[in-house]
């Protein structure tokens, strides 16, 4: 601000904002200020420190800040230009007093035109009324110095109008934005003036309008000019066709302060909004490119479109993977020097019903100033005739009668006055709803243009918009807008690791075609971010390490090297990774190291119950089962005291048994079981033996189930490795993972950090510069540092690292057993996987060293902020779950037969137990066989001879009855002994 920085004791009129005073008063003390890039430092750096000011200039601030030094203009002189350009019309129209504040040059013409045909009533008939035109000189370099009496000049002339009892009814204040038009509002709104403002921003733009109340907001109205909602229908372009980025170029017709944050506020597509460079669009549009910008939104003149299109045809911009879209106020045919493309060219139209109205203003009013639709808005606001009110201006106050403390109020209710004057549109009605929602209501017409060779040879129209904030996109022909529209394409890199990636044939072009859980997974995000690509096996197959030297391999230095844009698949997220690249939101769940060894199969045996017993403890008791029956039989047949040798002393016993050897072998059998032997010996011998029996059977039953159980129980807890440490503490398992594998670098560098620390506290123990109670603080009799890892890197080492993982998997299934072989340490999902698809495979322990699973993008890539929003899409609707159900639970790979392994928790299984059903099948298959040959024998071998009972002589034996009583000597049989004691004493004659 040098036009003020020179003046030590500038005056502040009243009648304006705090703000702007104290922001012009912060740097009125300053005669030195430096202009740097456009601005002045320690203007800037008084405004910082001032909320209000800075709330108040901080999108002038932001424009300026990336304002060109070499440009023509600096900051100061912008600001000066825009003051003492600006033209103050006092037009007293249908017996109402107006202003008029623009800075806008058409505005100014136009402004103009309005002046002349109202001074000059004769030339213009049908209008009426005096005006005087009050006008600062334009040559902004001769004025620099008088910046203050642009501020006096306007309240001068509005000094003077109240003085001559003259005062304006409505205040047109058609700035654009920037310190004019808030200028103007504080001016107006400090005054309490009736206004009609067509400055450009939505609700809250207006920041000295921003807390107006309610009385207020009825005399202070905004309408939007058509210039501020034309842009809107890049957000309904970019909705409809889901677009993830966009560049936006504007010129000066537009004003883009205030929409940065909100044009595509809560739409996630990155985008860019920059002031086009006619002179310089080349390199404007490389930087553009080089951000992965491929949707091109221009705004403004005929002549900006015309020359940024220049320039993407010279850089061939104009492929499948570009979409071009001019936007213009103009109603002129779009022109594009292109050898073959097609553009969406969207301008306005106008409503037909307006069209004979327009046709007779141009006629009377010589209204030709361009484009039809600015100079149509800008009449239609500038003819609103007089306010019917009571006399309201006689209670406005001098600038130099201004009171803070006192402001002047007004209750005149513009907002309705103008919503009951009947006025014919020129263009389209206006919609009055509230200051940053008031329009003119109009449409856009959306078209296809394609130019061949300069040529434009065929136009489309493809959808129409009705202007407004929020109103959708109405497309007419889909498919061409999906034709024209820009197909992004990348290359990703990728490795092929079950399930996440693996090989699918190849395609028509001989391509490699992959499937799996990632291939799925970057499809659903192409469905949202709307993007094409090729995808290729990285050459080494490794996902990328980083060695001595700084140097990457695999998928990163791909990235790095700028190869590929996206590497895809099982890729863990490592410290030193992000250093070079960028990583997405974890698409999987946190993954870990395990280890995988072979499956152990326990022997079993349908008759393992016998080998709880070695086969001479079961001679031995076999043995002595016989020697113990024939013991019994010996004793039985021999003592006195027996039954079959004492019958007379046992006859009236209940239980008579003769202990033969048959009946001693029974004995001595069932002897051994819970049903018992039955009746025991007479004899005391006898019974001595049985006892004998019984504790031995005793004995040996009780042994026998205590190590059967045992037996069982053993077999099934036979795990020699359950975790990490447990292979530590062994030897005869081999174990490594994959070299140049994540899981070897982290080994590798855990033992290195046990190396450090041991150094370390080495060092501090021999460090003789410590004290003799320092020192004894070191000494310690254990290791204070663990060398766990530095153990288990060796023993790595020394066992040899798989090259692959198909390597490693068959030394596994080469290992002689659970307890000795090989057991391979890696990502838990490798092994997952490994398990699920073979059984003869265990993943044994628990998962350590976690690490998520992400997508990898070139550092800076815009990717990332795409790919975390998709991503997360597919979190909310669960489409993770269901990709990690497909290719796991769901997987066609997955064996599903497998042998169930042994639970400590479950029974015995059938393969262990199985004999003892064999034994019954046996033992019931004899008893059919012997009574089959029972039968036969009784049958075929025995024939029964039919003699004369009188002619049979029994020996003198006696056979003892029931009764007691003998049988008839005289009746001899040889040999025979009935034995039951039902029969009763008669002739054996009696029998027939």
């Amino acid at each position: 601000l040098s036009c003020v920085a020179h003046y030590q004791t500038l005056e502040i009129k009243k009648g304006f904002s705090s703000t702007f005073k104290s922001a012009l008063s912060s740097v009125a003390h300053d005669q030195t200020l430096e202009i740097k890039k456009g601005f002045s430092s320690t203007f800037i750096s008084a405004l910082r420190n001032q909320t209000d000011a800075k709330t108040f200039l901080e999108t002038m601030v932001y424009t300026m800040e990336s304002w060109d030094a070499a440009n023509t203009y600096t900051y100061s002189n912008l600001i000066c230009e825009q003051l003492i350009s600006t033209i103050f019309v006092k037009i007293n129209m249908a017996a109402t007093s107006s202003y008029y504040v623009t800075s806008n040059p058409s505005e100014s013409a136009l402004l103009v035109r309005r002046y002349n045909f109202l001074n000059y009533p004769e030339i213009y008939p049908g209008d009426c009324g005096e005006s005087m035109h009050v006008e600062s000189n334009h040559d902004w370099k001769q004025h620099i110095q008088h910046f203050h009496e642009c501020i006096e000049l306007l309240c001068k002339v509005y000094n003077d109008s109240i003085t001559a009892e003259n005062p304006p009814h409505i205040v047109f204040d058609m700035t654009m934005s920037g310190v004019p038009s808030e200028t103007a509002k504080s001016f107006t709104a400090a005054l309490a003036l009736p206004t009609i403002s067509t400055s450009f921003g939505q609700e809250g733009d207006l920041r000295q309008w921003r807390s107006l109340n309610e009385n207020e907001q009825k005399y202070l109205i905004q309408i939007m000019p058509p210039a501020d909602i034309i842009p809107e229908i890049i957000r309904s372009i970019v909705v409809f066709q889901n677009i993830t980025n966009a560049g936006i170029l504007f010129d000066d017709s537009i004003v883009m302060d205030h929409k940065y944050k909100s044009l595509l506020q809560n739409i996630p597509t990155r985008h860019m909004i920059v002031k086009a460079d006619t002179k310089g669009g080349r390199a404007q549009l490389e930087r553009l490119r080089s951000r992965d910008i491929f949707n091109y939104f221009i705004v403004g003149r005929m002549s900006t479109i015309n020359a940024m299109l220049y320039f993407a045809e010279h850089k061939k911009y104009f492929d499948r993977q570009f979409a071009w879209h001019g936007i213009t106020t103009d109603s002129d045919q779009i022109v594009c020097n292109c050898i073959n493309a097609t553009v969406f060219y969207v301008k306005p139209i106008q409503n037909p019903k307006f069209t004979d109205h327009y046709d007779l203003l141009k006629t009377k009013y010589e209204l030709t100033e361009m484009p039809e639709i600015t100079s149509s808005f800008y009449f239609d606001v500038a003819s609103v005739e007089a306010i019917e009110s009571e006399d309201y201006w006689k209670k406005y106050v001098t600038c130099n009668a201004f009171d803070e403390n006192n402001p002047p109020k007004n209750d005149v209710n513009l907002i309705k006055a103008f919503k009951e004057v009947k006025v014919d549109e020129s263009y389209g009605p206006l919609l009055m709803q509230g200051n940053g929602k008031s329009l003119m209501q109009f449409e856009m017409d959306v078209s296809a243009v394609t130019f061949e060779n300069s040529v434009p040879q065929k136009r489309i129209h493809v959808a129409n918009w009705e202007a407004g904030l929020l109103n959708p996109l109405s497309v007419k022909d889909q498919g061409t807008m999906v034709e024209h529209s820009a197909i992004t394409k990348y290359t990703i890199v990728t490795v092929v690791q079950k399930p996440f990636v693996m090989y699918d044939g190849v395609d028509e072009k001989n391509r490699t075609k992959f499937k799996g859980y990632c291939i799925d997974l970057i499809d659903e995000i192409r469905n949202i971010t709307k993007f094409e690509y090729d995808i290729y096996e990285v050459t080494d197959k490794k996902f990328g390490n980083m060695n001595e030297l700084g140097e990457w391999n695999g998928m990163i230095k791909d990235l790095i090297t700028k190869k590929a844009e996206i590497a895809l698949g099982s890729l863990s997220v490592m410290a030193e990774r992000e250093n070079v690249v960028d990583f997405t939101v974890p698409y999987y769940d946190l993954v870990g190291i395990t280890i995988l060894m072979k499956k152990p199969k326990a022997a079993t045996s349908l008759f393992k119950f016998l080998t709880v017993l070695e086969n001479d403890v079961w001679l031995c008791i076999l043995a002595a089962y016989f020697f113990t029956s024939f013991l019994m039989w010996v004793f039985d047949r021999w003592s006195p005291y027996s039954y079959q040798n004492n019958r007379e002393k046992y006859k009236d016993d209940e239980e008579k048994r003769e202990f033969n050897l048959k009946e001693c072998l029974w004995f001595c059998m069932t002897s051994l079981t819970p049903q018992g032997g039955g009746e025991a010996p007479k004899n005391l011998s006898g019974r001595l033996v049985a006892a004998t029996w019984w504790l031995f059977g005793f004995i040996i039953i009780a042994s026998y189930t205590a190590n059967l159980a045992a037996f069982l129980t053993v077999s099934r807890l036979d795990t020699p490795v359950e975790s990490l440490d447990d292979l530590a503490k062994q030897y005869k398992i081999q174990y490594a993972p994959l070299a140049n594998s994540s899981a070897q670098t982290y080994f590798q560098r855990m033992a290195d950090i046990e190396t450090k620390f041991y150094e370390i506290w080495k060092d501090m123990s021999l460090n003789d510069s410590l004290s003799d109670v320092e020192r004894a603080k070191l000494a310690v009799w254990d290791y204070p540092v663990s060398d766990k890892y530095t153990k288990i890197w060796q023993a790595m080492r020394e066992a040899g690292f798989p090259q692959s993982l198909d390597e490693a998997v068959d030394r596994v299934m080469k290992s002689k057993s659970s307890s000795e072989g090989f057991a391979f340490i890696g990502d838990a999902t490798d092994i997952r996987y490994l398990v699920l698809t073979s059984c003869d495979l265990q993943m044994v322990g628990e998962e350590f060293s976690r690490k998520p699973y992400a997508i990898a993008t070139q550092q800076g890539s815009p990717l990332k902020d795409q790919f975390n929003n998709a991503i997360l899409q597919l979190l909310n609707k669960r489409k993770l779950e269901k990709l990690k159900e497909k290719w796991w639970n769901q997987n066609p790979e997955k064996k599903r037969n497998c042998e169930k392994q042994d639970d400590q928790t479950d029974g015995i299984s059938i393969q262990n137990i199985g004999g003892v059903f064999i034994v019954i099948f046996v033992g019931i298959g004899l008893a059919c066989i012997t009574l089959a040959f029972e039968y036969w024998w009784y049958r075929f071998k025995r024939n029964p001879q039919v003699v004369d009972a009188g002619n049979v002589a029994v020996q003198a034996r006696t056979i003892p009855t029931a009764g007691g009583g003998k049988m008839d000597p005289t009746l001899t049989m040889q040999g025979f002994r009935p034995r039951h004691t039902g029969f009763s004493e008669r002739t054996f004659g009696q029998l027939s």
